[in-house]
């Protein structure tokens, strides 16, 4: 090992945060100082019951020795750095609201009222969030899609060079990368193209703080020229649900920028809690990741090997590279369940109630298994077992399934910006009334929180009738007024135009 490693892991051992915490919370000063329940003395039993003494203890505002989130010094601004130096970026910022604030606050730092951003039309529902609070005007590219699997891979480099062509005064790229299914684009390529045009790749990577830290992963959007990341830490790393980060490397977006954008969209009373569980979880992936995340990736091959053996069942793998599919995430299993005759949100339904099984994500074709740092061989197990027993009390070979993704083989065209439509009035009219009109609301199935519609689109039979089948079949359905999807909130005013 190399002095400058020596050097590397032993900052790295370092938890500025943690120790912070550890120092304050057995502190016998009288508070009088938020939270109101002044370090769990205040604390109703049911709640304490559920989560302890421990917790309240180190449930402390911005006290001097942590310092300010948004004024970093002191604690944070040593854990942060320590972060940018793991991850490989020049500054990281820790979010306390999720990956969501780092979305927006990417698009409002890089885009003004009316600029142009190109968009892949399965990003999530927060950057559409991002497009109404900054105004910027999205150029949709549509992803990919395979439908022998009904999933979405990623744009491809062709399309994103086609759409910078015909559109000039574009200010950002967006890209999607890891999806929810741990596919990966070709990426390389994508940030070439886009830094030939002077402009920075900004990318959704909340499924991907792992990747980094193993050789056999698919690359991290950073190590590839990537110039903002927004990591979700807490999904796949060790941090508390809400808990994430957001990385910044070269000279294209200004850093004071998002800083200021931060400020707009993530709150001013941050927990230290979640601040001190990133701090946890960059220490814990910078000294032990490789071995980690080998054995993560062991179990995950271990779950492919044996589930691909039981009939009328397959697992998403990457055998060839192809348009919309350069890498593979090992560590997403994806299952598909078709051939059962089943939909996979009844089989999650199955798994939770008799097999103690829960899926991250179930839909019409197939279950997204999220295999990490946290799981055991005996995980593995259960969920090899319950493939096995599912498979023998259900299978019906006259009873196959197919599910598509007809919206998204046709998009909905754009008629006003996102913000337009947000801001505009609304009026509500039965769904059946609603197509050609355009949509006033942020519609989609959640999880994985990709919009259906948004506002702004032209509503099409194809997303009304998606709409209806996963309504039909149990999924759940957010962001519309109403819950039962009989009326949906139009644009009054349907003259204006994008451009």
């Amino acid at each position: 090992m190399t002095r400058s490693s020596n050097s590397f892991f032993y900052r790295q051992e370092t938890t500025p945060i943690i120790d912070v915490l550890n120092t304050l919370k057995n502190k016998t000063d009288a508070a009088f100082y938020v939270p109101g329940h002044k370090r769990g003395q205040g604390i109703g039993k049911p709640l304490r019951y559920l989560l302890g003494d421990t917790v309240f203890k180190a449930d402390i505002p911005e006290l001097p020795e942590l310092g300010n989130l948004f004024a970093p010094d002191e604690a944070i601004a040593t854990a942060q750095t320590l972060a940018s130096e793991a991850f490989g970026a020049n500054q990281t910022w820790f979010l306390v609201n999720g990956s969501t604030c780092g979305i927006i606050a990417a698009i409002v730092a890089t885009c003004n009222p009316g600029d142009k951003i190109i968009v892949p039309r399965n990003a999530h529902q927060s950057v559409i969030m991002g497009l109404i609070i900054s105004g910027a005007v999205p150029i949709f590219l549509n992803p990919e899609y395979d439908p022998t699997w009904d999933l979405v891979l990623s744009i491809t480099p062709e399309a994103l060079e086609d759409a910078l062509q015909r559109n000039s005064g574009v200010k950002a790229v967006l890209l999607v990368y890891p999806t929810y299914h741990g596919v990966c684009g070709d990426i390389e390529s994508i940030a070439t193209i886009t830094h030939r045009h002077n402009i920075p790749l900004l990318v959704d990577e909340a499924h991907g703080a792992h990747l980094k830290f193993h050789p056999t992963l698919p690359p991290s959007a950073l190590s590839v020229g990537a110039d903002l990341t927004v990591q979700s830490t807490h999904k796949v790393l060790g941090a508390m649900t809400q808990a994430s980060m957001l990385h910044l490397q070269g000279d294209r977006i200004d850093p004071q920028k998002i800083a200021q954008a931060l400020q707009l969209v993530e709150s001013t009373s941050p927990s230290y809690l979640l601040l001190a569980s990133l701090d946890g979880a960059r220490q814990q992936i910078a000294l032990e990741g490789e071995k980690l995340l080998t054995q993560t990736i062991d179990l995950a091959q271990l779950a492919v090997e044996n589930i691909k053996k039981i009939n009328n069942l397959s697992v998403l793998e990457l055998t060839e590279k192809r348009p919309g599919f350069h890498h593979l995430d090992i560590t997403r299993l994806t299952v598909n369940v078709t051939g059962l005759g089943i939909t996979g949100l009844e089989v999650d339904d199955i798994f939770r109630e008799k097999l103690e099984v829960t899926a991250e994500l179930p839909m019409l074709s197939h279950l997204a298994f999220v295999i990490s740092i946290g799981n055991t061989k005996k995980d593995i197990a259960k969920l090899i077992n319950a493939f096995q027993s599912l498979n023998n009390s259900f299978y019906s070979s006259s009873h196959s399934l197919c599910f598509s993704y007809p919206h998204l083989l046709k998009p909905s065209p754009l008629k006003l910006s996102p913000r337009d439509a947000f801001f505009a009035s609304k009026k509500p009219v039965k769904i059946e009334q609603s197509i050609g009109e355009i949509s006033g609301e942020l519609i989609c199935p959640y999880p994985p929180g990709i919009p259906v519609l948004m506002p702004g689109e032209i509503i099409t039979n194809e997303a009304i009738d998606y709409l209806k089948q996963i309504k039909k079949l149990g999924g759940v359905i957010s962001g519309c007024t109403d819950t039962n999807l009989e009326k949906i909130g139009i644009v009054e005013d349907n003259s204006k135009k994008l451009f």
